[in-house]
């Protein structure tokens, strides 16, 4: 196959050159001008070629929650949006992936299902720590490409951690060599402000004030401690407040945000309510303008989803502490980034590279294949018509969530053909057109 004359982004290039990309046994095996042969050719004059998207951060909730999301329609779901990788969360199956009879129970469950490329992470949870923590993480360790954990949960399948479960945590993955992944947020924080914002009322406001900025500064300002002390690699999961990203930057960890953190404030939460509930909240406004900056100039490294869709009535309870927490967004992840990031000037076109597609592969071990239009790697490439817009509507996506607070916003630059190792899986005229069980397990290559 031959992508014939697109514009084809290169990493550490601010300027896409017009090229044609040879692929060949799913690689990318040579570039440059005119490029002949017998190829069946794929005419992209006028396109952007972008290496597809990496989504380091979904929960596709299969097996066990499949009412919300399953692997199928969650892949189809990115295939859509560009993104041709997708690593999935431990904690929202049933049983979570805390050791390696759970891990070969949800392989089991999903590896038929995928259309696009996918890793996992394994977990540690409260329970497990309860376990044979040193034996369950090393047998994992080699399946997964780094291990979640929470400083603050409501899952009754996936409790918390104290500081002293994460240190010892922190310990052991420094010995099988993963990252340790946290969401953080201070339990002592969270819980008694909880108990007084419940009596306070059960609209967005009160929700917020039960998570606000402070919640997640000591959490990361916690965690950098005992990562330090442990010598252990620490990763910080969807960053929204802008001093916890300084503090990231001051002690060496990594973070990630999500593009609702970069769209969205407090003041859009208080009006649109429930269809914008995640966890931890969007926050005040200066935080917004502040998380690009820090994008912008590395403080944090990629974007990632936080995919997490729900049915409809999950978001229409009545109140907002009942309303499910999480909006779908692995659809969106990659057209959000190239319209309101890349072509609106906020991020040159190297740096959005990177914070779609090159940091990711490279902070869980799959830059070998993934990542980047070059000889070698994986042809996973996304041709986008960058001049066309398009408007956002949760009720024609293949995922089961269709209630997004993106609803209604026009983005501009279309995804016309996704590939996934040099296989079209996705075209914008046919919708989906691989079949569940393209997608492979990807393992690091460290």
């Amino acid at each position: 196959m031959i992508i014939s004359s697109g514009q084809v982004a290169l990493p550490g290039q601010d300027t896409p050159l017009q090229l044609d990309i040879r692929v060949e046994k799913g690689r990318v095996v040579e570039l440059g001008p005119e490029l002949g042969g017998d190829s069946d050719i794929i005419d992209a004059r006028g396109l952007l070629v972008l290496p597809g998207a990496i989504d380091p951060h979904v929960h596709m909730n299969d097996p066990g929650y499949t009412e919300r999301e399953d692997f199928i329609t969650g892949t189809c779901a990115a295939a859509c949006g560009g993104v041709t990788t997708v690593i999935d969360m431990p904690c929202t199956s049933v049983p979570p992936v805390t050791d390696a009879a759970s891990l070969w129970q949800k392989l089991a469950a999903i590896e038929h299902k995928a259309v696009v490329d996918y890793g996992l992470f394994g977990g540690v949870s409260g329970q497990s720590l309860a376990g044979a923590l040193l034996h369950d993480m090393e047998a994992l360790a080699p399946h997964v490409l780094g291990f979640k954990t929470y400083f603050i949960s409501g899952m009754e399948s996936f409790h918390r951690l104290d500081h002293y479960g994460f240190a010892q945590v922190l310990r052991v993955a420094r010995e099988v060599g993963r990252p340790v992944l946290l969401h953080a947020e201070d339990h002592d924080y969270v819980r008694p402000a909880t108990e007084d914002a419940m009596r306070q009322g059960i609209v967005a406001e009160d929700y917020y004030r039960s998570r606000p900025e402070t919640a997640e500064t000591l959490a990361v300002l916690a965690a950098a401690r005992l990562a330090e002390e442990a010598g252990a690699d620490l990763h910080i999961v969807h960053v929204g407040t802008a001093a916890a990203a300084e503090v990231i930057a001051q002690c060496g960890a990594t973070a990630e945000t999500a593009p609702h953190y970069l769209e969205f404030t407090l003041a859009d939460f208080i009006r649109v309510g429930a269809p914008l509930k995640v966890t931890p909240p969007v926050k005040a406004s200066p935080n917004r303008e502040q998380l690009w900056e820090h994008l912008a100039r590395g403080t944090l490294g990629f974007v990632a989803s936080d995919h997490a869709p729900c049915p409809r009535e999950g978001k229409a309870t009545g109140s907002i502490w009942t309303d499910y927490s999480g909006v779908p967004g692995v659809g969106t992840l990659l057209p959000y980034m190239l319209s309101e990031g890349y072509l609106k000037g906020r991020i040159g076109l190297s740096r959005f590279l990177e914070v779609v597609s090159e940091e990711a592969a490279r902070r869980y071990g799959l830059a070998d294949r993934k990542g980047a239009i070059a000889p070698g790697k994986d042809a996973d490439l996304v041709l986008v018509d960058p001049e066309a817009t398009w408007t956002v509507r949760g009720a024609a996506s293949y995922s089961k969530g269709k209630v997004t607070p993106f609803e209604g916003r026009e983005l501009r630059g279309r995804v016309l053909k996704t590939l996934v190792r040099g296989t079209v899986v996705y075209d914008a005229d046919q919708g989906v057109v691989a079949s569940g069980g393209h997608g492979q397990l990807l393992r690091a290559a460290h």
